[in-house]
């Protein structure tokens, strides 16, 4: 079986003084964390990447159960942080709320925050709300201490990558992740800045 080679770069972010939380556009609101919505979360998470290249690179992604089995482990990780995983759903009734984008992040290194997966689904892209799952995450791990947030993109998520640099992330380590659809394996080149182990099943962001 050939195996296929992804570029994907590590990113990180001083988090800096407490700002103004961010603004959603009319109708969208942010749902905190709790255990009920896990499954949500893993719904969510599929719709966001299914159709997206980072489905190639962690083929978990591609399927409904992979994101299950992923939102479990995300959870079961020492260094979950509750405070700073998020939904974005819009409408206010059950009949019709739309579950549009999700962000989880860990623990890392202490006074890190490690971002897992951050994704929009197809027909809420292009209003922002990538750049507010972020920003609320921001405003989350600020609140509890920490000082810098990281995460890891493929690199020809261009639109992703800028996104990123306009946040305040700058590259710190170029990985070559081989995938050949089942399993998978990480060789890193350093640019300079120490950033220690890659967390299995990390995704570049599905946003625009």
């Amino acid at each position: 079986m050939e195996s296929t080679y992804f570029k994907r770069f590590r990113m990180e972010a001083d988090l800096g003084p407490p700002r103004p939380g961010p603004q959603l556009p009319p109708g969208y609101r942010f749902v905190p964390w709790n255990e009920a919505i896990l499954d949500v979360h893993a719904r969510t998470k599929y719709r966001a990447f299914r159709d997206e290249l980072d489905a190639l690179v962690f083929p978990c992604l591609a399927s409904l159960e992979g994101c299950r089995r992923l939102m479990h482990e995300i959870r079961r990780k020492a260094g979950f942080l509750p405070h700073a995983t998020w939904l974005i759903a819009l409408g206010s009734s059950p009949a019709d709320l739309e579950w549009c984008g999700t962000i989880q992040v860990v623990n890392d290194r202490g006074r890190n925050g490690m971002i897992q997966n951050v994704g929009i689904v197809p027909g809420h892209r292009g209003q922002g709300l990538g750049s507010c799952l972020i920003e609320q995450a921001f405003a989350s791990l600020r609140c509890h201490g920490l000082r810098t947030a990281s995460l890891e993109v493929t690199a020809e998520n261009c639109g992703a990558v800028r996104l990123y640099k306009r946040l305040g992330f700058r590259r710190t380590k170029t990985i070559y992740k081989v995938s050949d659809g089942q399993a998978s394996e990480s060789r890193t080149a350093d640019l300079g800045t120490p950033c220690i182990g890659v967390v299995a099943g990390r995704a570049a962001p599905a946003l625009t």
